[in-house]
């Protein structure tokens, strides 16, 4: 084979991107909602988008999913055109959004057979997939019941199995995890995470920052029309100032040479406890470690502080926060 044709051969077998977006934009009258927006969501992974109320999720996760025209920019789901080719990004998606669309007359087993019939699924086929999801998502006990008699829980994972009845590769989950109880909120980041592992790209729009934090491969924050950071939530959280390292002594003699020596730490005299700015980085905490080894310096413990996302939630979108600002943060953690 030439190296023409391994590189035709490794291009054909390379996974392109789950969604892209270049340029997006959307507005309401005089208010514009989405301005410009640029992403790229890979396959396999999820994707979580955070922003305040009113910030542009729901309209994106609309765009994205056909239910919405954009006023401009271009938009490729699963490889298709969304305007130009609806039919065939809605045939590789699936969409839950923000409140279960069950149909409450319907028990649950009848739900998901409805579902199975909209898919052309066949009698046969469409029994043995409603079957299936009902025993993955726990709900088998329940499925000849109607959902009024659900929890909430229960209602959110039955909005999901209905959405994989026709086995998406792509999934929008609009704020999944609204209103749940914590124990029915970790149980569908599990059922995500299932997801995912089989190859399944997730698309979160989510107000739970804990939310994010575990499940997201990549953040982005919308605000004020655009994205105004990108990343890993590692990379995220050491865009905002805050992180740093504490050393608790119990020799006042140690504590007094590191203090001298550490001239940035900030002292707490009467706790024996110096705290060091610090990005939380391995770099930075080895050279600590190696000074104190040099210096025979023991402290006696050391921990590291982080910013959280909600720090960095809260400090992208101040309102004072401007696209000037988006530009810098975004080239900052790619």
């Amino acid at each position: 084979m030439t190296t023409t044709s391994r590189a035709a051969a490794a291009a054909a077998t390379t996974p392109g991107p789950a969604i892209t977006a270049r340029g997006l934009r959307k507005a309401y009258g005089d208010h514009v909602v989405l301005d410009g927006i640029d992403l790229t969501v890979a396959e396999g992974t999820v994707f979580s988008l955070l922003g305040p109320n009113g910030a542009g999720k729901t309209t994106m996760v609309q765009i994205l999913s056909t239910l919405v025209a954009a006023d401009g920019g271009e938009v490729r789901v699963g490889g298709y055109d969304p305007v130009r080719e609806p039919r065939d990004v809605r045939a590789q998606i699936g969409v839950t959004g923000q409140f279960a669309a069950v149909d409450g007359m319907l028990t649950g087993e009848e739900n998901l057979l409805l579902m199975a019939d909209l898919h052309h699924l066949g009698r046969k086929k469409g029994r043995r997939r409603t079957a299936e999801l009902l025993e993955r998502f726990d709900l088998t006990g329940a499925a000849r019941k109607l959902p009024a008699t659900y929890s909430g829980g229960m209602k959110r994972r039955l909005d999901l199995a209905m959405t994989l009845v026709g086995e998406p590769r792509i999934i929008f989950l609009d704020e999944p995890t609204t209103g749940l109880d914590p124990r029915s909120r970790h149980s569908m980041w599990q059922i995500v995470r299932d997801l995912v592992a089989g190859g399944v790209t997730v698309f979160l729009t989510t107000q739970y920052l804990e939310e994010a934090d575990q499940l997201a491969d990549r953040i982005a924050v919308l605000h004020g029309g655009g994205l105004v950071a990108e990343g890993t939530a590692e990379e995220l959280k050491r865009l905002v100032p805050g992180g740093h390292v504490r050393l608790r002594f119990a020799d006042p003699e140690a504590y007094e040479r590191a203090g001298r020596a550490l001239r940035d730490a900030s002292r707490d005299d009467d706790a024996l406890t110096l705290q060091i700015p610090s990005d939380g980085s391995t770099r930075e905490l080895r050279a600590l470690l190696d000074w104190l080894d040099a210096e025979s310096v023991e402290a006696d413990e050391l921990s590291v502080h982080t910013p959280d996302l909600d720090d960095v939630f809260f400090a992208l979108t101040e309102q004072t926060t401007g696209h000037t600002h988006t530009g810098t943060i975004k080239e900052s953690v790619r």
